[in-house]
């Protein structure tokens, strides 16, 4: 029998069928392709043994003046900053509420808090309590509340709300002593849903209580625009305050973001915007889809631009001797995102895409729409690598070079057709440069939270038609956010389960609140945990389902292959090796008897009982410690009759 060779171009195509994509591979799952080559992807650890509460939406990585690296990372409730192996919880504070008493019911842990006034907290709040004196026989002492942070787990009136503690009362107190409560700032749901009934407002319809009429709302996410003022982070809550951390004063690991930082204050900073950065250069604050009148939430445009005077992050006022301004957009609804690029600043409406340019005095910057119909689906889902702009839309995949161009995609009815595009605002998109990968992590239909990830290689295919595109849905390798190793030596990466409980920042009657790992990636071949064990990181690519080609056509007859030569450019341990057969188009490939097979380095040849009109291979891995490289696939093949 001769020798059958069959060579792969890069990427996955899932636009045609298993027959139809000739020489390409149709699945694929924690695979990338390097220099042609289809290879499992590098392995992840955890950087600490904590774990976040909550879900990580946002990451920025920075310096201080004396070279000390930090990240911070927004959540839908905290903002913290990762130093040196630690996290430290700077998440910005409200007033405190007028002076508040306790009650108590024997045998329970719950426990009723009544303010001096409307409290204004909802469900899942965050507060932190201290200053406790405790009425007696409850049966708790002093230090079960003081200075430690509870979850608001029911709301029973606009002064009332309940939070749980760790051990029941031994005592029934209708009310009494005295309590200092204080809110953390409000930053979002979890997740990205319809506004139906309940909590589309803090307190319901026209009276508290109430349920609002809301088919049409949609709920964004808690989310965070992070950026940097030299060595101070710059923190805006979506549809928020903005507040800032200087990580230059000695006490900065136990100092909170606030709008009141020495020397950095954004106290007179607009109170609603969607989204804020810092322009490059020019250092103004920009806040985009803000404000009208400053400080009037209720003003806020979601096409207005407004940005403080050059090096003054809290001065608005639009004078002739400054450079302080605004701007509004005007095609689209809303403005959804913006990145720094490498020439100008990038605006996405939900249609459109504006840049935005320093052109001096008098109007500061200029502003040029350079597209239509290419607008951004979520906050987080655009990037810039080498002077080109990446972004995923609500109907296909986008870059700017200049020039605004959709990106052939050999995936993107795999995509689209399972895409929840309502929770665009979960998209997270990331650049892994040393791969020359943008990654995007998105949730499908049937999941309230990410559970997919799509790549586009930039660097490599070119020249394939519809590009050197894979997929995944390992659901251990899905992320919220995702940052490239530019401070960093290696890429860090927040992972979310939403079954587990984090154990940082700690919060007494933690419920549903979730749980996000923070992972260094590019190290090793599995993933280790916070508590050091290892989780297999398993992989498989499969390709497309070939004939035998003879001078009656492709598939004209049976194919029966006899053995196959493994060809593999590196491989550490073993992998599995199925080949799957069909009889026709339409028939579903099945493993064939001796299948799957074990190859090492070793192995130079596998005997293989393979009979069918169309076969193909399977690539996989299932054990602690693998990883491999594949090269080409050869095997002995010979027609064996029509049917």
């Amino acid at each position: 029998m001769a020798l059958f060779e069959l060579q792969f171009s890069p990427g996955v195509d899932k636009q045609t069928t298993p027959v139809g994509a000739v020489n390409r591979w149709i699945d694929s799952d924690n695979v990338r392709f390097r220099y042609g080559l289809p290879e499992k992807v590098g392995g992840w650890q955890s950087l600490l043994t904590d774990s976040i509460v909550g879900v990580v939406r946002q990451q920025l990585a920075f310096v201080d003046n004396d070279g000390n690296r930090y990240v911070a990372l927004g959540t839908d409730k905290f903002l913290i900053i990762y130093f040196e192996g630690q996290f430290f919880d700077i998440t910005p504070l409200k007033t405190p509420l007028a002076a508040s008493t306790i009650a108590t019911t024997s045998g329970s842990p719950i426990c009723s808090i009544t303010t001096g006034t409307n409290h204004n907290l909802s469900i899942g709040d965050i507060v932190l309590l201290n200053s406790v004196t405790l009425p007696g026989g409850t049966g708790y002492v002093t230090a079960d509340f003081d200075d430690k942070l509870f979850q608001v787990t029911s709301v029973t009136s606009a002064t009332v709300f309940t939070v749980t503690q760790t051990t029941n009362a031994t005592g029934t107190v209708s009310t009494g002593g005295s309590i200092s409560v204080i809110p953390y700032e409000q930053v979002g749901p979890a997740a990205q849903t319809y506004g139906y009934g309940w909590g589309v407002g803090s307190w319901g319809g026209v009276a508290w209580g109430e349920a609002v009429s809301a088919s049409d709302v949609t709920l964004e996410p808690g989310l965070w625009s992070l950026s940097n003022f030299g060595q101070v982070l710059v923190a805006t809550i979506a549809n928020s305050k903005t507040f800032t951390w200087d990580s230059g004063i000695a006490a900065r690991l136990t100092t909170r973001a606030s709008t009141g930082t020495s020397g950095f204050s954004t106290a007179n900073n607009p109170t609603a915007s969607r989204l804020t950065l810092i322009s490059p250069t020019t250092r103004h604050l920009i806040h985009f889809g803000t404000e009208n009148v400053i400080g009037d939430p209720t003003t806020q445009d979601n096409m207005f631009i407004r940005f403080s005077d050059q090096e003054a992050i809290d001065s608005y006022t639009i004078q002739a001797t400054n450079t302080a301004g605004s701007q509004r957009l005007q095609d689209g609804t809303k403005i959804v995102g913006s990145i720094v690029a490498k020439e100008n600043i990038l605006v996405w409406t939900d249609n459109a895409l504006y840049t935005m340019k320093f052109v001096g005095a008098p109007f500061t910057f200029g502003f040029e729409q350079v597209g239509t119909n290419c607008g951004l689906i979520g906050k987080n889902a655009a990037v810039e690598i080498d002077g080109v702009a990446y972004w995923m839309g609500s109907n296909g995949f986008f870059a700017f070079d200049g020039t605004v161009n959709s990106l052939a995609c050999s995936v993107e009815d795999y995509v689209y057709d399972d895409f929840d595009t309502t929770k665009g605002q979960q998209v997270y998109a990331g650049i892994n440069n040393l791969y020359t990968e943008v990654v995007w992590y998105y949730p499908t239909s049937n999941s309230e939270f990410n559970d997919r990830y799509v790549v586009h290689n930039y660097g490599e295919g070119e020249d394939i038609p519809m590009g050197n595109w894979y997929t995944s849905t390992n659901p251990n390798s899905i992320r919220t956010t995702w940052l490239d190793s530019l401070i960093y030596p290696k890429p860090y990466a927040t992972a979310f389960n939403n079954t587990e409980t984090g154990t940082f920042p700690v919060v007494i009657g933690n419920d549903g609140l979730g749980q996000t790992v923070y992972f260094e990636h590019e190290t090793g071949t599995d993933q280790v945990n916070p508590d050091g064990s290892t989780t297999v990181l398993t992989s498989f690519l499969q390709s497309y389902d070939f004939a035998l080609n003879t001078q009656e056509g492709s598939g004209e007859f049976m194919l029966a292959m006899g053995r196959f030569l493994p060809d593999f450019k590196s491989l550490s341990s073993e992998v599995d090796v199925t080949v799957l057969v069909s009889d026709y188009p339409q028939t579903t490939a099945v493993g064939t008897t001796l299948s799957p097979f074990v190859i090492t380095e070793t192995t130079t040849f596998v005997s293989t009982r393979a009979r069918g009109r169309y076969a193909s291979i399977k690539i996989e891995n299932n054990n602690v410690g693998e990883s491999w490289r594949f090269g080409t696939f050869r095997a002995d093949v010979k027609a064996d009759g029509r049917r």
